[in-house]
């Protein structure tokens, strides 16, 4: 065989057992997932809290306890979380949003939340449903791409 065959034999080779171990890789993460999310689901409760401020923020600058710092992953201390800072009964405390639910958060109102931990899982309005976000605007180049459709 020439050696630009055998070459592409390996290659594929190499490549088919890169998939099947991320196959079975991905099927261990998802099992994973699904553990934690049922964690979450048995230990969560209804809050009422008053939210402060919210912002997305790196692990060691958002005021969590450093326990909780120190129990993260080393690669998620860099990474911003969506941090909340709200008023639970008499006690200000800092807590982690989802990030699906971080937008529908309002500043400044009062709120049902559902707690699991210090994770935030899901919100409720008290008074009312709450507002959804306007959709975000479109870029520069989007805008001018629409123009010329036009």
């Amino acid at each position: 065989m020439k050696t630009v065959t055998i070459v592409l034999l390996v290659i594929l080779v190499i490549l088919i057992a890169i998939l099947i171990a991320l196959y079975f890789l991905g099927k261990k993460a998802q099992k994973k997932q699904e553990e934690q999310q049922a964690q979450i689901d048995a230990t969560k409760q209804t809050v009422s809290m008053l939210v402060i401020d919210k912002k997305r923020m790196p692990l060691k600058e958002s005021g969590l306890p450093q326990m909780v710092i120190e129990q993260t992953p080393k690669l998620m201390r860099r990474s911003k979380l969506p941090i909340v800072k709200a008023k639970v009964g008499p006690k200000i405390s800092i807590l982690i949003a989802d990030e699906k639910i971080f937008e529908l958060i309002p500043v400044k109102k009062e709120i049902k939340a559902e707690v699991s931990g210090l994770y935030i899982v899901g919100v409720k309005g008290i008074r009312g449903a709450l507002e959804t976000p306007a959709p975000k605007k479109k870029g520069l180049f989007k805008r001018f791409r629409k123009n010329k459709q036009k």
